[in-house]
């Protein structure tokens, strides 16, 4: 008998949280990508351009992990005009000695906002000084919340400012921020007004345009960015990293796709230079920050290691709680192959 076990949305927020232990899972992925033969193919993409959609396809195989995931991740920027979220999707678990599913998450993009955030404070962790007590996040949504919350988990942040090109969806965010994590959270009408000052700064918009200058930034900052995973987006101003030392989540990727990929094009980098990874700096194979007046720049656009490690931590998680419904494949199927 093969069993799958299914889990829901609700199943996996009531196993998984973003916490010191999901930080710590995509730490060691990271880790992983540096120091072990991770096998993790380009992102599989599907470009819907009528209804500004996108769908990303993202694996890896992890060596010593049970478990690969395979995750379906839609963006369909227009649904919220629909009453709609515009992100969803799911994660399908193999296992590593069988290649038969063991587990089905609909997430509907719950694990990809976790795992991501937790890449945000690992990014962080590494990367911004240490006695980081202000930040500043460009965006007002899902994933502006959750980073600002990560940021909390690895370093004594105290203050912070929201900016998004909606002022009203800045105010409601700073609002409740400021209640959930018991910080003075503020809305600024003026991107470099938010970055003034801000140790840590993190966008996390879909924007098209470059929205972080080069000239508003300030000694001993560290960025963030996490927007730019498709080639049409374009957070941060090019600029940027001719001045700051530049890490990413996958060098090859942001080449591709990644705010690297725009300074290439921008004829700023060459398309050779060597670029340290994140996970080369946490496993120390590479340094991060060079002083407390260094500025960093972290590019993450989301890798197929970190679903397998959150896929991994939520199977484990649904197996000790016994959350989720098993489901007889054979049976499901009819007997068919």
């Amino acid at each position: 008998m093969t069993e799958m076990l299914v889990l829901t949305e609700p199943d996996l927020r009531r196993i998984v949280r973003l916490d010191a232990s999901a930080v710590t899972c995509v730490e060691d992925a990271f880790a992983a990508l540096a120091t072990k033969p991770v096998v993790m193919p380009p992102i599989l993409r599907l470009d819907i351009v009528e209804n500004r959609g996108e769908v990303d396809v993202k694996t890896a195989y992890v060596p010593g992990l049970d478990g690969f995931a395979i995750k379906v991740s839609p963006g369909f920027f227009d649904n919220p005009k629909l009453g709609l979220p515009s992100l969803n999707g799911l994660m399908i678990l193999f296992s590593t000695k069988t290649g038969l599913v063991e587990a089905l998450l609909l997430d509907n993009g719950y694990l990809t906002d976790v795992r991501t955030a937790a890449a945000g404070a690992v990014a962080a962790k590494h990367l911004s000084r240490p006695d980081s007590q202000v930040a500043a996040i460009f965006g007002a949504g899902i994933q502006a919340r959750l980073q600002l919350e990560a940021l909390t988990l690895v370093r004594p942040i105290k203050q912070a400012r929201i900016w998004a090109r909606d002022l009203a969806k800045a105010e409601a965010a700073a609002q409740d921020l400021s209640t959930s994590l018991g910080i003075a959270v503020e809305a600024e009408r003026h991107p470099e007004a938010a970055c003034d000052g801000a140790n840590i700064i993190v966008t996390t918009t879909p924007a098209e345009q470059p929205i972080l200058k080069a000239a508003w930034l300030q000694p001993g900052q560290h960025v963030t960015a996490m927007g730019s995973d498709s080639e049409h987006k374009n957070e941060i101003d090019p600029a940027i990293l001719t001045r700051a030392s530049y890490i990413a989540d996958s060098v090859a990727q942001t080449r591709r796709l990644g705010e690297l990929h725009h300074a290439i094009k921008a004829g700023l980098i060459k398309p050779d230079r060597a670029f340290p990874s994140l996970g080369q700096v946490i496993a120390k194979q590479a340094p991060g920050r060079d002083g407390p007046n260094a500025v960093t720049l972290c590019d993450l656009t989301g890798t197929g290691v970190q679903d397998t490690a959150i896929a991994t931590l939520a199977h484990a998680r649904a197996r000790d709680a016994g959350a989720g419904r098993s489901i007889n494949t054979k049976e499901a199927t009819g007997g068919l192959s």
